[in-house]
């Protein structure tokens, strides 16, 4: 990886997509910043698909632009070491290794043998299921697969079409950890995926679209409104040591106040400096799910248009 930490911002600006008389992409306007995991959501056939094709120069647009720090998917100096894509799934020949099918994905882009092992390493596919032969892993292991081929040159950018779909618990625990610690390092992730429970602890911020059209972006504190929910027989007094911190207090009733805008440990530290008792400190926040409804639903139940 060549390039400076932090400086590939992704910006889709006006982007617009027809197919015959159809409007798939709809002057669609976000921006994903480095440093930060991007939930990229919509129904099916909102335009997700299309918009993620035309970022990586695998489908024009009619109008628009989507740039990656700036410059094309095609234009950038080395693409591949600069964007590690998850898209197609099951593109895998069944009677290769996933070690022997990664290395000959390496060998297309210049990569060594041992950047494969590592890829396999961060993807937690050891040595013994990297030698079975691809047609016999499960829907979770070529997930993985897939994910060590985007990883393979240590890009700065990664783009992820539904990368949890087949995992068990540990593989989301694992993608998880694994995603935070690239925009810990400054990079930039954008993930799309309909497990809106487990995205809902992985992202910062969040793009939804339907039909085309941005319906809203925003962080995943703003959007379900994650608060903390604070009782204590001195409700008064707390929220008059609270104030001066900068958070929106609010008394839901007698004993019990609901602050936005101040971690619990911050809470909880003030309470104890002002001699203040808790019954309780907890967080509170609405499900994305219910978020992700509430701005999708539809009668309309069209499909997104691929081209044949």
């Amino acid at each position: 990886m060549n390039s400076t930490p932090g400086e590939h911002r992704l910006a889709i600006d006006h982007l617009t997509k027809t197919y015959g008389d159809r409007t798939v992409v709809d002057d669609l306007t976000f921006a994903v910043e480095p440093g930060r995991v991007t939930g990229f959501l919509g129904p099916n056939g909102s335009g997700k698909s299309t918009t993620m094709k035309i970022l990586l120069d695998l489908a024009s647009a009619d109008n628009g632009s989507a740039t990656i720090g700036g410059s094309r998917y095609r234009d950038l100096p080395s693409p591949a070491d600069t964007v590690g894509v998850m898209l197609e799934p099951n593109a895998f020949h069944p009677g290769r290794s996933g070690r022997n099918h990664l290395r000959i994905v390496a060998q297309a882009s210049g990569y060594s043998v041992a950047q494969v092992d590592d890829a396999l390493a961060a993807v937690d596919l050891g040595p013994e299921p990297a030698r079975r032969r691809v047609g016999t892993y499960s829907l979770g292991m070529k997930q993985r697969l897939s994910l060590a081929a985007a990883l393979l040159g240590d890009p700065e950018v990664l783009v992820l079409d539904e990368p949890a779909n087949g995992l068990d618990p540990q593989g989301i625990h694992d993608l998880r950890d694994l995603l935070r610690d690239r925009a810990a390092r400054g990079n930039t992730v954008l993930v799309s995926s309909h497990l809106l429970t487990e995205l809902q602890h992985l992202v910062d911020d969040v793009v939804v679209i339907n039909h085309g059209r941005l319906v809203t972006t925003g962080t995943i504190d703003d959007l379900t409104h994650r608060r903390a929910l604070v009782r204590t027989p001195d409700a008064e007094l707390l929220a008059k040591h609270l104030a001066c911190t900068g958070a929106d207090i609010e008394p839901t009733d007698d004993d019990t106040l609901a602050i936005a805008g101040l971690e619990l440990e911050r809470i909880g530290d003030v309470a104890f400096t002002a001699g203040i008792a808790l019954h309780e400190l907890s967080e509170d926040s609405g499900s994305l799910e219910d978020v992700f409804l509430s701005l999708t639903t539809s009668t309309d139940t069209d499909q997104e248009v691929v081209p044949s």
